[in-house]
């Protein structure tokens, strides 16, 4: 979703991060907070803590802590690798929907980020694709080699990469200039009134947490599109058309709407919803992706299927149990 992947926490460079917990997050599992908190995996958020890298006031932390409102940690972020180092490796649940001569479109799982960074220790596609034989070279940094768009580590979904110099001038332009439709599925709490509409909000960093997002009044022009496809008990499946594309721009503007993305507890959501429903991230996905080919001209749509978190919450959505 975002075009600037590189200012969410889980990115930023190493060093001393100091995060104070918010409502939302009481009572949760310091390693599940951390990572909601860094918008990393709750893995990488184990292996600080098991580093000794995560303390509170009266010292180092458990993984098993439960966090209250208003307490403050304090994370140190190792520098890992070279930011400019790409780590070619198998990527769990990256895999191929249509691979062109010009590019390669991919389907992009939870956890994973779109290139390295200095600071961020977990997987990318630019090593994903490294690691199934992909040679990319395009002009920019060469660890970003084929990036024309990105998505939140905390998303899954539909991601296309350039393949060629031609490809990723064309693209870049395209996303830049808005001919890229861009279609997303959420799952949100409660049933957004009027069914269908248009949120345009501005978006900066939240006044009181800079880890967040939030609707600002001297934030960056965002707009979202939506329409309830599917409404449930305490929950909606929405489709989203992004016409701009800013940091967490559907978690926040949901947010701002007090329908947040079920699974979101960063943005507000309802934690005893999220565990009925088995989430440990938010309920979003990039659904489908249409570009004109940047060769021949003609249009390109590719979909992604839901993975099986997100299919797993909407089925006992279905069934009621919720």
């Amino acid at each position: 979703m975002s075009d600037a992947v590189a200012a969410e926490a889980g990115q930023q460079p190493g060093g001393q991060r100091r995060f104070t917990v918010p409502e939302e997050l009481a009572g949760a599992r310091v390693d599940a907070g951390l990572a909601r908190l860094m918008d990393i995996s709750r893995s990488q958020a184990a292996a600080l803590i098991a580093e000794g890298n995560v303390s509170s006031g009266a010292g180092p932390v458990g993984k098993s802590l439960k966090l209250a409102a208003g307490t403050v940690l304090d994370v140190v972020v190792p520098d890992r690798r070279d930011p400019l180092e790409i780590v070619e490796e198998e990527v769990e649940g990256l895999k191929i929907l249509l691979d062109d001569d010009e590019f390669v479109v991919i389907d992009k799982p939870v956890g994973v980020a779109a290139h390295p960074s200095p600071g961020w220790v977990g997987p990318t596609v630019v090593g994903g694709l490294a690691g199934l034989g992909y040679r990319i070279s395009t002009s920019g940094a060469p660890e970003r080699a084929g990036i024309v768009h990105r998505l939140d580590v905390g998303t899954s979904g539909v991601m296309v990469v350039a393949k060629t110099e031609n490809a990723y001038t064309v693209l870049k332009r395209a996303f830049k200039e808005r001919t890229v439709d861009k279609v997303y599925h959420a799952v949100v709490q409660g049933l957004p009134d009027p069914l269908a509409g248009t949120i345009d909000a501005p978006i900066g960093r939240h006044p009181g947490h800079d880890w967040r997002f939030a609707v600002v009044e001297d934030g960056r022009d965002s707009v979202t599109h939506y329409e309830v496809l599917e409404a449930f008990g305490k929950a909606s499946l929405v489709e989203v058309h992004l016409e701009t594309g800013r940091t967490h721009q559907i978690r926040v503007h949901f947010s701002a709407l007090r329908h947040p993305c079920a699974g979101d507890l960063t943005y507000g959501a309802d934690p005893r919803l999220a565990a009925t429903l088995g989430l440990t991230r938010q309920w979003l996905h990039a659904r489908e992706l249409s570009f004109d080919h940047p060769r021949t001209g003609e249009r390109v749509t590719v979909t992604s299927e839901y993975p099986q978190d997100l299919q797993y919450a909407l089925e006992v959505l279905e069934s009621g149990k919720a």
